[in-house]
């Protein structure tokens, strides 16, 4: 059999000794190296001015985004989210299990040591003679080894695991900021429920006593069974109303627990009868670098960087590993006199290994890696068109919605006036109740459409806020 040169003497292995230095201090690695997907992105947005190019900036601080609503009870809130929801504490346990899978393979780029001991009694009985032989062995050894990376294959390992890393970061951004965003837009949602609870309310006691009144002029004959009917009908309808925004309103209470991490018997937020938060201004001109910063799209580039490492570490699947190692220690039939110089032992020398014959499988690895890295590729452009579109929707939504809900107001106002007018008419006895019912009917109407429209401006807000990032304010540098 054949020795290989390497292993054939130790002239020869110090001759190539150098040449390993050179291989492992040039720092090459197998593979490609990483370079940023080029993504298509329109030079400007086409509900909004302002879009600029830029660089990522998925690191940068964006600050309590939600600070620009002015509200000290849903600051104290989302606050709270990143401490106490349990869907946030998982993805903070995976970073961190992630950055320990770095600290793993960073450690296998340096050589490793290991001991062993061993104190063993054994015996034998001679078939012939009925003997029985018996002899003691102990032992005391260490050993060290190192792989030499000759081809990268740990390097593009370690880069892997620090762009996974970086991977499980933005993602627990992104699930933090997911669960504050969804907190926020049900706070929101729950206030104008307060709202329209409190103008259902009202409505119903206004309906009890017209109710009151008909009642009296029916017993007086003066009003007909019919408009007493209606009368009855217009009240329960306004309760049955409240109430069905009163479950709907515990729901969301209780989604909000939640969300904080608490059982909904351990959360409760009082009813308001005004919107005490300062809806903020939509932005004219939105920079580019906040869409850039959206921890989804850092997720899925980071994601990428990770696939193009493992393509590096399948290629070097065709290459041989080269282990450096050595053995030294003591080994000895008795104990008191182990650690002598006569019992000594040793081993020193390389030792390389790789794959003759696969049948394909190592082909197979790369191409698989490949396919992964070109799929991640295609996540991470669609990542970034779907974050363009989220901005563009959100943009649009919010600029229509404020000539809409100019609009709603004078309808509600007109509605109103219509109304009150009716009412004066029938108290005077012109016209018949049916005419105050359909005025206050539709007036009701109005004013419940006109708080809807403003539950969907400020769920908008903050879903904007939510798809550009984290805010729309550029954070100083």
């Amino acid at each position: 059999m054949k020795k290989l040169p390497f292993l054939s003497g130790q002239r020869t292995s110090s001759r190539l000794a150098p040449v390993f230095l050179a291989l492992l201090l040039s720092g090459c690695a197998v593979g490609p190296d990483y370079h940023r997907p080029a993504v298509n992105v329109p030079a400007h947005y086409k509900e909004a001015q302002g879009w600029r190019e830029a660089a990522p900036q998925d690191a940068q601080s964006k600050g309590d985004w939600w600070s620009v609503y002015h509200d000290n009870t849903l600051s104290g809130l989302l606050r709270q989210v990143a401490v106490s929801n349990q869907n946030v504490a998982q993805y903070e346990a995976q970073y961190r299990q992630a950055r320990a899978l770095v600290s793993e393979a960073r450690s296998d780029l340096l050589p490793g040591a290991t001991y062993s001991g061993s104190s063993t009694r054994s015996g034998s009985a001679s078939t012939g003679t009925g003997q029985r032989t018996a002899s003691d062995s102990h032992s005391l050894q260490a050993s060290a080894s190192w792989e030499v990376d000759i081809w990268g294959k740990l390097r593009r390992t370690l880069e892997e695991n620090k762009a996974s890393a970086q991977a499980s970061e933005a993602e627990l951004a992104n699930i933090t900021l997911s669960a504050q965003s969804e907190l926020a837009q049900d706070y929101f949602q729950l206030r104008i429920m307060d709202q329209q609870i409190v103008l259902y309310q009202q409505s119903v006691e206004a309906y009890q006593r017209y109710l009151t009144i008909i009642e009296n002029k029916y017993q007086a004959g003066s009003e007909s069974r019919a408009t007493l009917a209606q009368a009855q009908m217009q009240l329960e309808t306004s309760r049955a109303s409240a109430l069905d925004l009163s479950w709907q309103r515990a729901q969301t209470e209780h989604a909000i627990a939640i969300l904080l991490g608490k059982t909904p018997a351990e959360f409760s937020l009082p009813v308001t009868k005004a919107m005490t938060a300062t809806l903020p201004a939509i932005p004219q001109a939105v920079p580019s670098t906040l869409l850039e910063r959206r921890p989804d799209i850092a997720y899925a580039e980071r994601t990428v960087a990770a696939a193009n490492a493992a393509v590096g570490v399948a290629i070097a699947g065709y290459y041989p590993d080269l282990t450096l190692s050595a053995t030294g220690g003591f080994t000895s039939s008795a104990l008191h006199n182990l650690l002598s110089l006569p019992n000594r032992v040793w081993s020193l020398g390389p030792s390389l290994s790789g794959t003759l014959l696969d049948f394909g499988a190592t082909s197979a690895k790369v191409e698989q890696a490949r396919a992964a890295y070109n799929a991640d590729v295609a996540s991470y452009r669609q990542a970034v068109l779907t974050g363009v579109e989220e901005v563009e929707n959100y943009l649009v939504e919010l600029h229509t919605l404020q000539n809409e809900i100019v609009a709603q107001q004078n309808a509600t106002s007109a509605a109103q006036e219509s109304a009150r007018v009716t009412r004066n008419q029938y108290e005077a006895g012109m016209i018949d109740y049916l005419d105050v019912a359909t005025t206050e009917n539709s007036s009701l109407s109005q004013q419940q459409s006109l708080l809807s429209l403003q539950s969907t401006q400020w769920v908008a807000s903050v879903q904007l806020i939510a798809a550009l990032g984290g805010g729309w304010r550029e954070a100083s540098r």
